[in-house]
């Protein structure tokens, strides 16, 4: 996912996005607790698409100055 793409979409669609992805973090992390060892490369990738879905989320945020 690229931040260009998701400058695109609107809030609401944003938040579930990053709900889902949350949820399946916490999935690969209770896998990996019983012993199932999930892919680590897809570990990290949710995490920055979690961490660029939040960026563009803050910047669709008016200025509270």
């Amino acid at each position: 996912m690229k931040a260009g793409e998701l400058r695109g979409r609107d809030a609401e669609d944003l938040r579930h996005e990053l709900a889902s992805l949350r949820r399946r973090l916490f999935e690969m992390r209770s896998k990996w607790q019983a012993e199932e060892k999930p892919d680590t490369s897809q570990k990290l990738k949710i995490r920055r698409d979690i961490a660029r879905i939040l960026t563009v989320l803050r910047e669709k945020e008016p200025a509270s100055r």
